[in-house]
């Protein structure tokens, strides 16, 4: 079983707090966390909702092996209409408040109205109570976790929370349990600040039970745990390297986004990479890396853990910075680094520290500086707006960026709005790059031309983790295809896609997937769960859970238009590498796509196939 079987449902305008029990029959359609969740919320929801009106709702969700020895079994997601976008959000997050929150007896937890005064929201196992957040509004999140673990005196208790970006209305505000582990996509903290909810505190002791054949379960997340160990990049280069294993290898192919996308290759990226980390500091003799970490029940151990130079310029008269944090991943060393020309460690790793601390997206937010520094280098932002000389390459700009930003101030607010609204206020949407509102993560898809359909077709807008490509186009996992080709690449977005939709319902890492396929995920769960999980209902289901985003997107009044690439992907060549003089061909690889997929050629879904998937 390994459903709790009960969700918690708050409405903060009433104040009023119900248990209810699971819809058992689309648990088993949807599985759990990504996929049930948004069944839910796209049955109670208008897709027409203002994101940040009291009518929009945020579903905090597990998975059914969420909290189970199954390895990165720590995961949970928050589902919403997202603030950045206007589109479907599901930003998932590790740590352990997800297995916290299942132990707790809960599979999620449906947030809807607003509240009249900032509260947060108290569980301890079937206890739940909306509480006074009056003490640490206008808080960091690295003051309101340890405020409510000192008021309950509890340190076991696990936070989530938003830092002063949710409140301000920051457009890309994040979701942080953990202190450093974050929902980080979308806007879901925004609207989370919205409805004046200022953190969710949760006290599980029930553990989880109800595994279906228990024997068969210790078998089938043994093998499985196996499999990651023996895998190189999930027993070897994650846990040594982190994310950030990538830095370097993505560089080298040509699909580097540097400077706003101008360029493909990055000539600093080896400075910011994994491998730099690890290498003791002229200044102190130290490293960056201090060590690596795990998040509940994982095998692999990715998470950075770093500390910055004491004596940098970003933190030499911080002293509350100079202890050791959540360290850089390779998305946000990319966003913070590559896009703005910026090749200083220790100016990226502090940037990353005001991100976690007061909960904002670094991806977006480092993508939206590298627009501002290409509006200055253009002369249409100047030194006066922007309180600093901008141009590209400046760590000092950067850290100053991230300062005003998390604190709401100044030009901060204009980079609170994110790339798109940004550049189009200032007369330049073409330099947004984004797709659906959402700026790309670590990959050019000039190099690396699945990864262009995969962003244009992303039901939360660009994204790496909806489909990521990346892994047989580079990697060769599970096989490998050429990046700069586009035969093949619909049908392997389209698998890569419905399977990694599979993984995040289930309540597992999709880091996983570098080793695993769902000939690995599917026996785990049908132990678990149900012998209904077969591989041939899994693949259904990933489907299912893919088309039901798309068509909530499609009533918001998303189309095919909204399916595609900044002009300077598809019309401005690569300058360098093994992509030089290729642009992304997403015209020659959409309308197969959408005929695999069983759409129209407007990008809506057939009859045929909404009866196929019951949707």
């Amino acid at each position: 079983m390994t459903w709790a079987g009960k969700i918690l449902r708050v409405n903060l305008t009433q104040g009023t707090i119900k248990s209810e029990p699971l819809n058992m029959q689309w648990a088993r359609e949807y599985i759990g966390q990504r996929g049930l969740a948004t069944k839910y919320f796209v049955e109670e929801v208008d897709p027409k909702v203002d994101p940040l009106s009291a009518d929009n709702k945020i579903i905090y969700a597990t998975g059914p092996l969420t909290g189970t020895m199954v390895s990165t079994g720590g995961r949970y997601s928050v589902i919403t209409k997202g603030a950045l976008t206007g589109a479907i959000a599901c930003s998932n997050s590790g740590g352990y408040f997800g297995a916290e929150l299942k132990m707790a007896g809960w599979d999620m937890i449906i947030v809807e109205g607003e509240a009249p005064k900032p509260v947060y929201l108290y569980i301890e196992n079937e206890k739940a109570e909306l509480r006074d957040a009056s003490p640490i509004w206008g808080k960091t999140v690295w003051e309101t976790e340890p405020w409510i673990k000192n008021h309950h005196q509890d340190p076991l208790i696990r936070v989530n929370s938003i830092g002063r970006t949710g409140e301000n209305g920051v457009m890309y505000a994040a979701v942080v349990n953990d202190l450093h582990r974050a929902a980080g996509r979308s806007g879901v903290g925004t609207v989370m600040g919205s409805k004046k909810l200022k953190a969710i505190a949760v006290r599980g002791t029930k553990g989880v039970g109800n595994v279906r054949d228990p024997k068969a379960f210790f078998s089938a997340v043994n093998a499985a745990k196996k499999v990651l160990h023996d895998n190189a990049v999930t027993g070897q280069g994650l846990p040594k390297y982190g994310t950030q294993v990538l830095m370097n290898v993505i560089n080298e192919i040509g699909a580097m986004p540097t400077r706003n996308h101008r360029d493909v290759q990055f000539e600093g990226a080896k400075d910011i990479s994994g491998e730099a980390m690890h290498e003791p500091r002229k200044t102190d003799g130290k490293p960056n890396l201090v060590t690596n970490q795990a998040c509940f029940g994982c095998t692999i151990a990715c998470g950075r853990i770093s500390k910055i130079d004491e004596h940098h310029f970003s933190v030499e008269n911080k002293p509350q910075y100079w202890g050791a944090s959540g360290g850089l991943e390779y998305e946000a060393a990319w966003a913070l680094g590559s896009a703005n020309g910026v090749n200083d460690l220790e100016a990226l790793t502090y940037a990353n520290f005001i991100c976690n601390e007061d909960g904002m997206d670094p991806i977006t937010f480092g993508a939206t500086v590298g627009a501002v520094m290409e509006l200055y280098d253009m002369g249409l932002l100047t030194k006066e707006q922007l309180g600093v000389e901008a141009p590209f390459g400046s760590a000092k700009a950067l850290t100053y960026f991230a300062e005003i930003t998390a604190r709401g101030e100044g030009f901060g607010k204009e980079i609170g709005l994110g790339s798109k609204r940004l550049t189009a206020k200032y007369g330049h949407p073409e330099l947004s790059m984004s797709v659906k509102g959402q700026e790309f993560p670590a990959y050019d898809s000039r190099g690396i031309q699945g990864m262009g359909l995969a962003y244009a077709t992303s039901n939360r807008g660009a994204c790496h983790l909806r489909g990521y490509t990346v892994a047989s186009e580079v990697l060769g996992i599970p096989v490998k295809t050429d990046p700069l080709v586009t035969e093949g690449k619909p049908e392997l977005v389209k698998a890569f896609q419905d399977a990694t939709a599979v993984f995040d319902s289930a309540g597992v890492c999709v880091f996983t997937t570098f080793a695993w396929t769902l000939a690995d995920l599917q026996p785990q769960l049908a132990a678990a769960c149900d012998d209904g999980f077969s591989m041939e209902n899994l693949a259904t289901i990933g489907e299912r859970i893919w088309n039901m985003e798309r068509d909530y997107n499609n009533r918001a009044g998303f189309t095919a238009k909204d399916d595609t690439l900044p002009p300077r992907l598809l019309n401005e060549p690569a300058k360098t590498g093994p992509a030089k003089g290729l642009v992304n061909k997403l015209p020659e690889m959409l309308p197969k796509y959408y005929e695999i997929r069983g759409w129209t050629p407007e990008g809506t879904l057939k009859p045929e196939t909404r009866a196929r998937l019951g949707l």
